[in-house]
């Protein structure tokens, strides 16, 4: 489960991960502009077991330096891309989990074929994430049958008054 904590922007909240906590034990990422050291151990002692990096808002070093931390203390990474540059930044950091952002950052139109495009660039052992864009069945079936394992759907849900129905449609019933 995807936890936005980013209180500005996004009205999060590292709160989020504590009460979830306490109901649940199912894997919970930390979804923030993580730029720090701080914010993981932060994330770590709220009960969360991912953080998301996102390779366009860091450069390499600041990456990989985030990137160690987290798995040094047994969190899991999410490392966001968004085009060709980033995937060469997971792929020198050594991701084990590489989310495709649909979303374009400047202009906020979907590009749709981005995993398609890059997905073959992939190590078989990656487990590969679609994020953004996702809100039919069709569009699960098709990302699917090009090689993702993972979807991560957030605003289609937060646009539903019956989520169980819509994740129902999206998974195909």
């Amino acid at each position: 489960m995807s936890i936005l904590t980013e209180p500005h922007f996004f009205q999060g909240s590292i709160g989020y991960l504590e009460e979830i906590n306490k109901f649940s034990k199912i894997p919970l990422l930390r979804k923030d502009f993580i730029i720090d050291e701080y914010q993981i151990a932060e994330a770590y002692a709220a009960g969360a077991d991912f953080i998301l990096l996102i390779a366009k808002a860091l450069d390499l070093n600041q990456l990989q330096k985030l990137y160690n931390f987290a798995k040094n203390i047994g969190m899991e990474v999410l490392f966001e891309i968004h085009d060709e540059e980033d995937l060469e930044k997971a792929l020198k950091i050594g991701a084990e989990i590489i989310g495709f952002n649909h979303r374009d950052l400047k202009t906020f139109e979907m590009h749709m074929d981005l995993s398609e495009k890059l997905i073959k660039n992939l190590p078989k052992s990656c487990i590969i994430v679609a994020e953004s864009g996702i809100n039919d069945f069709d569009t699960v079936k098709k990302l699917h049958n090009n090689g993702v394992d993972a979807f991560l759907v957030g605003e289609h849900f937060m646009r539903q008054n019956d989520i169980k129905k819509a994740v129902l449609k999206l998974k195909g019933r």
